[in-house]
């Protein structure tokens, strides 16, 4: 046993020299920028591992859909959807003043008085007011994002002002098409100072009418959704047809009754893509994976194998004091994936317009590739774990290791090692 305890502390050391290999042969083989002029060129495995990886941003078609209703809104019928208002021909929203708690309002968006704001009106405000950002799009209970985008559309808030707000107004009600069933309604909220204001540098929220540069589809929530940058799609209600203004103190969340933390916003996380199950003893193993960079941004990712047949202290569920190793952050991208031309939109918040390339990396609310290749083994059952160190050194799942606030579970991996 302690043969076995020497060889993997020695093995934590040699993992440190295998990082230091990924160098610039490796980010070319995903198409990236050189992290340094003289970096090793990388073993061959690990180059192959990384040429697998997923695009930076995801093909509208590779979206995971957790879409709600029964039909789900969007499988219906195309003559159905332009009579409900689910086209961009016939999408209509109201802004409205709750009636039980009631905002005062000079001039509310309604059907009946024929002001409820159409597509062509939220165009007419998009052409001084448009903007997009990149966001992640993750669900508060599943432990892998849905898809990442960008997403473009008008500040929620300049709808907002339309209807001359004038006071009794602090927060945000809105819903969309449920099948005219209300016990389907699926609704969320804000409160009104999110939307009036972006806090610490954050994009505003928005009616999101494009995503990846291409009109927003039906199954992403389309022809107008809601995207909230910093939260969990629970926020980013699909199908918008009413904003309701109120004068309410709390909340009205429907995810509120699932006993989740509807305050919540994105956490930091990491978690692998590729990771070879059975090797040979003594064969390098390259493995892959991505972090979600929540609000606290993200300093590392880190790697850790354990020995089946070594029992770890009791008392520490978080695996603090276990010898974990540095893993290597990917640089960006040359080639973005789904995108027009491949480009970066001009007027992307977070991006360099000369260059094309992020100001910051990683972007906080995004995700980002990661890999190691870890030094071979002796025959025997492992396992396999990452996690994430956020800008202010707290290790995954800290700060916030509550899953209804959002999974941010250390993920483990079995590997087996025989000849």
């Amino acid at each position: 046993m302690k043969n076995l305890e020497r060889f993997l502390s020695e093995h934590q050391q040699l993992t440190r020299r295998h990082f230091m290999r990924l160098g610039a042969a490796g980010a070319a083989a995903l198409g990236l920028w050189p992290l340094t002029a003289d970096a090793a060129p990388a073993a061959p495995e690990l180059s192959k591992a990384i040429e697998t990886l997923e695009p930076y941003f995801t093909p509208r078609e590779k979206f995971r859909d957790v879409s709600r209703g029964k039909p789900l809104p969007h499988s219906l019928p195309d003559e159905k959807k332009r009579a409900v208002g689910l086209t961009r021909e016939t999408w209509k929203l109201e802004v409205i003043s709750d009636p039980d708690n009631p905002a005062t309002l000079r001039s509310p968006l309604t059907q009946k008085d024929g002001t409820a704001l159409d597509f062509d009106g939220l165009m007419k405000l998009a052409e001084k007011h448009a903007v997009r950002f990149p966001k992640v799009m993750t669900c508060l209970n599943i432990g892998c994002p849905l898809g990442m985008g960008i997403w473009e559309g008008v500040p929620l808030r300049e709808v907002i002002w339309l209807t001359q707000p004038r006071e009794n107004l602090r927060r945000v009600f809105y819903h969309g098409y449920h099948n005219d069933d209300p016990q389907q309604m699926f609704r969320s909220s804000l409160p009104i100072s999110r939307v009036l204001e972006d806090p610490f540098d954050l994009p505003p929220v928005i009616l999101c009418y494009k995503l990846n540069g291409q009109w927003l589809d039906s199954e992403r929530g389309g022809p107008v959704r809601v995207v909230v940058p910093e939260a969990y799609g629970f926020k980013s209600i699909k199908w918008l047809t009413q904003v309701v203004l109120t004068n309410l103190y709390h909340a009205n969340d429907t995810y509120a009754e699932g006993n989740n933390d509807i305050d919540s916003w994105l956490k930091t996380f990491a978690a692998t893509i590729s990771v070879p199950r059975e090797v040979k003893p003594g064969e390098p193993m390259p493995v892959t994976g991505y972090a979600q960079v929540g609000l606290a941004g993200l300093s590392k990712v880190q790697v850790w194998i354990q020995s089946n047949a070594v029992e770890r202290p009791t008392g520490d569920p978080h695996f603090t004091t276990a010898p974990w190793t540095d893993a290597e952050i990917l640089a960006p991208p040359k080639h973005w994936g789904a995108l027009p031309d491949g480009k970066i939109p001009a007027n992307t918040l977070g991006f360099d317009d000369a260059t094309g390339q992020p100001r910051t990396w990683p972007m906080r609310l995004a995700k980002v590739h990661w890999a190691a290749l870890l030094p071979g083994l002796p025959a025997g059952e492992y396992t396999l774990r990452c996690r994430t160190i956020d800008e202010k050194g707290n290790a995954q799942p800290m700060p916030r290791p509550f899953q209804k606030s959002g999974n941010a579970a250390i993920e483990s991996v079995d590997l087996t090692v025989k000849s």
